[in-house]
């Protein structure tokens, strides 16, 4: 009797699973994601997901997760060079354009890292680099924080996309400095994008302000008592 070769690969996988509620997700929403149409889609039973993850909430967080590796942090790197403020300036571009790929998992990366490892890592070197370029080890934790808020708060929506393409909507009479509205919704990439950057040059600005009130000997004792603790925790 001839024996049925086994399969290179096995059927399924964590990294299978996570691709396919990624796509999943990017083409119908959060709401989309459910055990019966994840094994569906991967040609599986149902049960057989539960070898790999307990719950919907577990996949919802390693699809997450698998988005906050792909944010660039080697701006962070100790060797890397660049300042704090350039530092976060590109990470917070790069943390952006991953969002901006995968609208629909905002909510769930807005809430933090949680356990996530790669969403900790995010976090831990947020911290770090602030922390080593002297900000006090209780600001560096604001400093996460706020650029978590103002990154994931940018992707939840659309300032453009509020507009309609129908010129009469917006009668002269009654909103006398809407007259170009119209046209927000067809470059809503270049007005979303635009409205971003400017917010974060302004942000930036602003904790360069209050980087520079920071005593220089202060800076130094920061990050050499945050070195001495072992660090905390990032946004």
């Amino acid at each position: 009797m001839c024996r049925m070769a086994r399969p290179r690969k096995p059927l399924l996988s964590r990294d299978r699973i996570v691709a396919a509620a990624g796509s999943l997700i990017d083409a119908e929403g959060l709401e989309a994601v459910s055990t019966r149409r994840l094994a569906a889609e991967l040609g599986v039973s149902g049960p057989s997901l539960y070898n790999h993850f307990r719950t919907k909430d577990e996949i919802l967080e390693a699809v997450a997760d698998a988005v906050s590796a792909r944010v660039d942090l080697s701006m962070f790197d100790a060797s890397d060079g660049r300042d704090w403020r350039t530092a976060l300036h590109d990470w917070a571009l790069s943390y952006r354009a991953a969002l901006a790929d995968h609208p629909h998992l905002v909510p769930v990366l807005a809430r933090g890292p949680g356990r996530r490892p790669a969403g900790l890592r995010v976090a831990d070197a947020v911290f770090g680099a602030m922390v080593r370029a002297g900000w006090p080890p209780a600001q560096a934790t604001h400093i996460g924080a706020l650029m978590r808020y103002f990154i994931t708060g940018s992707a939840l929506g659309s300032f453009a996309r509020g507009f309609v393409d129908d010129e009469s909507a917006y009668d002269p009479a009654d909103y006398p400095h809407l007259g170009q509205a119209h046209l927000l919704a067809e470059r809503r990439e270049q007005v979303d994008r635009g409205a971003f950057e400017t917010g974060l040059r302004a942000l930036l600005d602003g904790l360069a302000l209050q980087y520079a009130a920071l005593a220089p000997g202060g800076r130094g004792a920061a990050a050499t008592g945050a070195a001495a603790r072992g660090g905390g925790q990032g946004g």
